[in-house]
C-alpha cells in the first residue's frame, strides 16, 4: 500500500525512487515486521493470559513439559499480523504471486486457528480431527495448484537441481504435485513445533533462502546468469520473505526458551504452508528439503517410529518427533534447540550452493 501511495511520487520527488527497488522494500518491511512484533507482543500476551488461552500438555510427552501448562499459546497470530501488514505495505498489490500467497498463508492460519480454539475449549490435546485438518488444507493447497498452472507465464516444469538440462513439464499433474509439496511443508514444520523457539529459528532460515530464491529468479539477469528459470514477477516475494524473517524474529524474543507464548497450530501451518508455495512460484521446489533439513528430519522420525511400530511393534527412537528422543536421552531443552538451529543453517547454505551447481 505505502509503494503505491509513495512510490509515484518519484516524478516530482526522486527520493521516492527507492520504492522501485525490491531490496529496499525488503528491508523496509523487515524492519516493519519486526517493529510490530516487538509492539503488540506484550499486549498479546496479556490478552491470551486474561482469557487463559493457554497451552494443553500432551498426557504421553516428556514429563519436563508439564510446568509449561497454561503458557498462553497462539502466538502464531502475531507472526501472521506482523507478516501480512509489513507485506501489504511494502509489496506491489498488482502482483498475483503475493496475492496468492497472501491467500494461502491466511487460509492455513484459520485452519490452525480452529485447530487451536478446539484445543482450548476441549481442555486437551485434541482439536480438529487428523482428517479434517488433512481435508482443509489439501482443498487449499489444490486450489493454489490449480491457480498456478491456469496462470499463463507459469511454468508446470519441474527442475532438478545440479541438472540443469532436466525439467520434466508434468502440465496439470503439477496442481497436484504443488498440493503435495504446499501440505507436506506445513505438516513438517507443525511437527517440529515441539519446543521453545525450535521451529520459528528453521521456519527464518529457510524464509531467507526463499527470499534469495525468489529475488533471483524474478530477475532477468541474475537467473540468466545463474542458469536457473525465469519467473517474472516473483522477485516481489522476497518482500514476503523478508518480512517473515523478521516477524519470525520477534516472535523469538516472546518465544525463546524460557518461552512466554507459544506459536500454536494457527502458525505452524500456515508458515509451512507459505514456504511450500513460494518454493513452488521460485521453481526451487525440490531444494526445499535440503534448505528445510530440520523438518525433513523430524517429519521422516515420525514415520519411521510409526511404520516400524506397526511392522514389528518395535519404536525406532525413545518418542517421536525426533527433538522428544534427544529430551529423553537427557540432552537439555536450550542445547536441543541452538543444535537445531545450527543444523538449519547450515542445510541453507547448503541450499543457497545450488544456485551454482547446476
Amino acid at each position: 500500500m505505502l509503494y503505491h501511495l509513495l512510490y509515484p511520487l518519484h516524478a516530482s520527488h526522486s527520493v521516492f525512487n527507492v520504492f522501485r527497488y525490491i531490496t529496499f522494500r525488503g528491508l523496509i518491511a523487515a524492519l516493519t515486521a519486526l517493529i510490530v512484533s516487538f509492539i503488540l507482543g506484550p499486549w498479546l500476551i496479556r490478552r491470551l493470559t486474561a482469557r487463559q488461552v493457554g497451552q494443553t500438555i500432551r498426557p504421553d510427552g516428556p514429563q519436563s513439559h508439564a510446568s509449561k501448562a497454561g503458557t498462553p499459546t497462539m502466538g502464531g497470530t502475531l507472526i501472521l499480523f506482523s507478516l501480512l501488514f509489513a507485506t501489504l505495505m511494502l509489496a506491489d498489490l498488482t502482483n498475483v504471486y503475493v496475492w496468492l500467497v497472501v491467500g494461502v498463508t491466511l487460509a492455513f492460519g484459520v485452519i490452525g486457528f480452529v485447530d487451536d480454539y478446539r484445543k482450548i475449549r476441549r481442555g486437551s490435546g485434541k482439536g480438529l480431527s487428523g482428517r479434517a485438518k488433512f481435508l482443509g488444507q489439501s482443498a487449499v493447497a489444490l486450489v493454489a495448484g490449480v491457480i498456478l498452472c491456469a496462470l499463463p507465464d507459469f511454468s508446470t516444469q519441474i527442475f532438478f537441481p545440479f541438472l540443469k538440462d532436466v525439467h520434466p513439464d508434468i502440465g496439470w499433474l503439477y496442481a497436484l504435485f504443488a498440493a503435495f509439496v504446499i501440505v507436506g511443508a506445513s505438516n513438517a514444520v507443525n511437527l517440529t513445533d515441539g519446543l521453545d523457539g525450535l521451529a520459528i529459528g528453521p521456519v527464518m532460515t529457510t524464509a531467507f533462502t526463499y527470499g534469495v530464491f525468489a529475488y533471483v529468479t524474478g530477475n532477468a539477469r541474475y537467473s540468466g546468469y545463474l542458469q536457473v528459470p525465469y519467473v517474472s514477477g516473483s522477485s516481489e516475494l522476497a518482500i514476503f520473505c523478508a518480512a517473515l524473517l523478521c516477524a519470525g524474529l520477534g516472535f523469538l524474543w516472546f518465544n525463546a526458551y524460557p518461552a512466554m507464548m507459544f506459536m500454536g497450530d494457527v502458525g505452524s501451518l500456515p508458515l509451512g504452508a507459505s514456504l511450500g508455495l513460494i518454493a513452488l512460484i521460485s521453481k526451487q521446489e525440490l531444494v526445499l528439503p535440503i534448505a528445510g533439513g530440520v523438518f525433513v528430519v523430524e517429519t521422516l522420525s515420525v514415520i519411521f517410529q510409526v511404520a516400524s511400530f506397526k511392522l514389528r511393534q518395535k519404536r525406532v527412537f525413545r518418542m517421536a518427533p525426533i527433538h522428544h528422543h534427544f529430551e529423553l536421552q537427557g540432552w537439555p531443552e536450550p542445547l536441543i534447540i541452538v543444535r537445531f538451529w545450527i543444523l538449519s543453517i547450515i542445510c541453507a547454505l547448503l541450499a543457497l550452493s545450488t544456485l551454482k551447481l547446476r
